[in-house]
């Protein structure tokens, strides 16, 4: 007998949860999933990085001939903003269509909706390749989960992996890397009215930043993703105005192509800045994800989510990184796309929503993408 969750609901359920990252702790919200997945027939497993820092993968089906696809999603959610909510963010308070709460577009509602899906399909899928889901912690600090799951070698085997991030439903081909660099500079402290007797780390950092702007990188373009880019994101210096400072730290935020190593990256950024007496030190390393739009089961993909779009979608990337950079590395490099039923637009956003059709039309296309998957 088929079980159906409404993914509505489920999403509430979800909101109720506190996993605002920092601290996360996702452990309550990843055991609520854990025992819906466990009661469909799934196979749990819950993976700790730290203390409460939780996530899960639920696995059902098998086939030694053909590997599952997987969904993936994560949990915690950022911070709330300085600007007061005109909506409870934890209830899942409802407007039209809209449906309210921190973590509603990013991404609480494409867990759902893959969740949902995943349940009423489940008596189909024991006796078929399989699906599995990876339900994350900590994405929104340097998807620490999904790299603890890469790295302690706890993932088996996935032949497609579907991201659940905010999309509005339109199937991306990847996203750019992420690195943030620390850099700082130093210099001997003295009184203000005698600047000659110090060393300036603020002057020094000037010079540094001067260079940053003229910095070039390796590869110029990506056809679909475009260029990769460089911001100086914040910057700190001094002490009091009446002395002359002895350290300034700036930090940088690039985002790369396909063909940017990001080890030479930060090699290039030494040579570059190491005259200038600075010290750089990668601080966020996100991988980045794309998949040849020709490959067929991305084709297929387009076909499935073609009746959601005015028309059949074209390659494209989003702007922000996700934890399939990770996991395709985990999972040996199959194809993945990024598909979800949050607004790109209103991730992190005061007020946060998801579209409830889109909720549903989700659901529709995960259940449509596992069927045609596991041949079911």
């Amino acid at each position: 007998m088929k079980t159906r969750i409404d993914p509505r609901a489920l999403t509430k359920e979800l909101l109720a949860f506190n996993t605002i990252n920092p601290p996360g702790m996702e452990r309550a919200c990843a055991r609520h999933l854990g025992a819906i997945l466990e009661a469909a027939g799934f196979r749990i497993a819950y993976h700790e990085f730290a203390e409460a820092r939780t996530s899960l993968v639920a696995e059902i089906g098998g086939d030694p001939d053909r590997p599952p696809i997987c969904f993936t999603g994560h949990i915690d959610t950022v911070p709330l903003g300085a600007k007061p909510w005109t909506k409870d963010a934890f209830s899942g308070a409802t407007d039209g269509d809209r449906l309210y709460g921190r973590g509603s577009t990013d991404m609480k509602s494409g867990i759902a909706a893959f969740v949902a899906a995943a349940v009423e399909l489940a008596p189909h899928l024991a006796k078929s390749p399989g699906v599995v889901l990876v339900i994350t912690a900590s994405e929104e600090i340097g998807c620490e989960g999904a790299k603890f799951l890469t790295d302690a070698k706890l993932l088996d085997r996935a032949g497609a992996i579907v991201v659940a991030e905010p999309t509005a439903n339109y199937p991306y081909v990847g996203h750019k890397g992420l690195v943030w660099f620390e850099i700082e500079t130093t210099g001997v402290t003295a009184h203000g009215s005698m600047p000659e007797v110090g060393e300036n780390a603020i002057n020094k950092m000037a010079h540094v930043i001067g260079d940053l702007e003229k910095f070039r990188f390796p590869v110029d373009s990506h056809p679909v993703m475009g260029n990769p880019t460089l911001n100086v994101g914040t910057i700190r210096g001094g002490l009091n105005t009446n002395s002359v400072p002895d350290s300034a730290r700036i930090t940088v935020d690039m985002r790369t192509v396909p063909g940017v190593d990001h080890g030479h990256l930060c090699h290039s950024l030494e040579t570059l800045l190491g005259p200038r007496g600075a010290t750089v030190k990668p601080i966020v390393d996100t991988p980045s994800l794309y998949t040849e739009p020709e490959a067929a089961w991305v084709q297929e993909v387009f076909e499935v989510c073609t009746p959601f779009l005015d028309a059949r979608p074209t390659p494209k990337t989003i702007t922000f990184s996700t934890d399939g950079a990770f996991l395709k590395q985990g999972y040996g490099g199959p194809p993945a796309v990024i598909l979800g039923p949050g607004e790109p637009k209103l991730a992190h956003q005061t007020d946060e929503w998801c579209s409830m059709a889109k909720i549903e039309q989700s659901v529709d296309a995960f259940a449509t993408i596992m069927r045609r998957w596991c041949g079911v």
